[in-house]
């Protein structure tokens, strides 16, 4: 394998990544067919057979992804006698370069394109559920509930959380991103998918492909970018959820109308050629290179953005921020610890070890919180606000405004990071994002006829949540250190997803979708409670920045 002049690495086996992709490509558009002969039924594809081009591309799709992910692994996957004692950070006073441009502007297109596949689950509802006849809950009528299809969904986005944290640390962060890209191409059939099952299943697979994304991403931009631009840089890239959240309702209501629900699913294909396409300008992860014996490799990416190399660290630049000085504080010998886990695993129990136990609890919390009002309150107001009397043009429009007009956000929210702090900006985010829900739990039908008030109201949980979410990864991102850092990040993005699943579960039994003001409650409680408990157990980590190369002193708050 050789270092490309962009700094992105060469695929392990070249011919079978590219023969799976394009097989994985050519199954999707033999799919098309069938969806283009039903314009004249309003491609109204419930009932119909499988034709042969169909079946021909879902065997092609399966052959692709087994080539493109023995394309991906990468040779020589046991980890040297290195692996536990390797850590790559960006210099702390590093220029902010050209490559950094690049890699900002091209993580962030793979960030938006993965924020829209969960958030299309919200506005194909409305349309799959008239398709198919589903109802709000299981009935005796033997009608499928409609909230299946996001419990599908965010059952495959939770395992992809935890299973692309362990792959990204296990195969390298590149070789997942791209992994997941091409997962985007193939799932684009369940815009195609005749019955309501299969959608099931594509939906499951593409909500596998979508958890992981995220925290791979933030785990590689943590190597990369030097650490006094770190904080705002990954808040602003992941503050595109919001983006993402304004072009999904702008796309649903410019094509919904022509040509179904179905349009939306069938543009993960270009969307996830377009990030296979960028391959070129996204880097392996030096420490993974390093662990595993590819020096000249590491040094090339290394060099190109400012990272270096710290062997046999020490407590305060091995625990991240607070988590370091309490190390340091303790008494605790860190390295014989480290050699302990790299030793017998451990997979996300460290995590729960001091010194990140208290860290990884107020992550847990916010999390779950930030999932509850996820996929409780913003997956259901596409069909809340049909409900409530807009069309569903007109309550497409109004989240696409309201997550216009609360875009700037995203902005204040980085400089809040990056130059504030980082413990505080999640406790004033959250905060502010709970009162909005609070409003809307006591007045949210009325809230339906006031058009200023509810674009204004609804900025809240559609663009704070969005931001709480980019900060909450940027800050796991920071808090663990390289060795479980895939990992960390993981578990603050599954554990998200775990409280979507919760929510959903809860309506597949209940007996009907919940109203805009108890799915603004079920939101507003946890992340209340997530306010005191990151108040408790949350550090500061610009702190550390600030004293980077130097001891590192306990927080006051901390």
């Amino acid at each position: 394998m050789r270092t490309r002049p962009m700094g992105g690495i060469t695929f392990a086996h070249p011919p079978a990544f590219w023969t799976g992709f394009i097989a994985c490509v050519a199954g999707v558009a033999l799919h098309l067919p069938m969806y283009i002969d039903s314009a004249d039924m309003h491609y109204m594809m419930r009932g119909m057979s499988m034709d042969a081009p169909m079946i021909t591309g879902m065997a092609l799709i399966v052959a692709g992804l087994a080539l493109t992910a023995y394309g991906l692994i990468p040779r020589g996957l046991a980890a040297s006698r290195r692996d536990g004692e390797v850590r790559v950070r960006a210099a702390h006073d590093a220029p902010f370069r050209r490559a950094h441009i690049g890699l900002v502007i091209v993580m962030t297109t793979a960030v938006t394109i993965d924020a829209m596949k969960p958030i299309t689950l919200s506005f194909v509802a409305p349309g799959m559920g008239k398709e198919y006849g589903l109802k709000s809950a299981l009935n005796p009528g033997g009608h499928w509930p409609v909230a299946l299809l996001p419990l599908f969904g965010l059952t495959g986005t939770v395992a992809g959380s935890f299973l692309w944290g362990w792959l990204g640390d296990r195969i390298g962060r590149r070789s997942s991103i791209l992994l997941a890209g091409v997962m985007f191409v193939t799932t684009a059939v369940c815009g195609a998918m005749p019955s309501f099952s299969w959608n099931l299943a594509m939906c499951l697979l593409m909500g596998l492909a979508a958890g992981g994304m995220l925290p791979i991403t933030f785990s590689l931009l943590a190597e990369m970018i030097p650490g006094r631009h770190r904080g705002w840089v990954m808040v602003l890239i992941g503050g595109n959820l919001a983006l993402a959240y304004a072009i999904t309702s702008s796309l649903s209501s410019a094509l919904v109308p022509h040509y179904s629900w179905r349009i939306l699913w069938l543009l993960g294909m270009p969307t996830g050629v377009l990030l296979i396409a960028l391959n070129h300008w996204i880097p392996e992860s030096p420490r993974f290179l390093l662990a595993h014996g590819r020096e000249d490799e590491a040094r090339a990416i290394m060099t190109r953005y400012g990272a270096v190399e710290d062997v046999a660290p020490t407590p305060e630049t091995e625990a991240a921020g607070a988590a370091g000085a309490a190390v340091a504080a303790s008494g605790a010998e860190a390295p014989a610890e480290e050699r302990r886990e790299a030793a017998h695993g451990g997979g996300f129990t460290p995590l729960f070890r001091p010194p990140f136990a208290g860290l990884s609890i107020a992550v847990v919390v916010l999390g779950l919180g930030i999932g509850l009002v996820t996929y409780g309150f913003q997956l259901w107001i596409p069909s809340n606000l049909q409900k409530l009397g807009l069309a569903q043009k007109s309550a497409d429009a109004a989240l696409r405004d309201s997550s216009l007009l609360g875009l700037p956000l995203v902005f204040v929210a980085a400089a809040m990071y990056g130059l504030w702090s980082a413990k505080k900006t999640i406790i004033v985010l959250t905060a502010l994002t709970a009162a909005a829900l609070v409003a809307f739990s006591f007045s949210g039908e009325s809230l339906a006829h006031d058009r200023t008030w509810l674009y204004v109201l609804l900025a809240g949980p559609i663009v704070g949540t969005a931001t709480i979410a980019a900060v909450l990864a940027a800050y796991s991102s920071e808090i663990y250190p390289t060795r479980i850092r895939s990992r960390g990040s993981g578990l603050s993005a599954g554990v998200g997803k775990l409280g979507g699943v919760v929510v959903t579960i809860v309506l597949v039994v209940g007996a009907t979708v919940p109203s805009i003001n108890t799915t603004a409650l079920l939101g507003a409680v946890p992340l209340l409670l997530a306010v005191l408990v990151v108040a408790a157990f949350g550090v500061e980590t610009r702190k550390r920045a600030a004293s980077a190369g130097a001891p590192a002193a306990q927080p006051a708050d901390a």
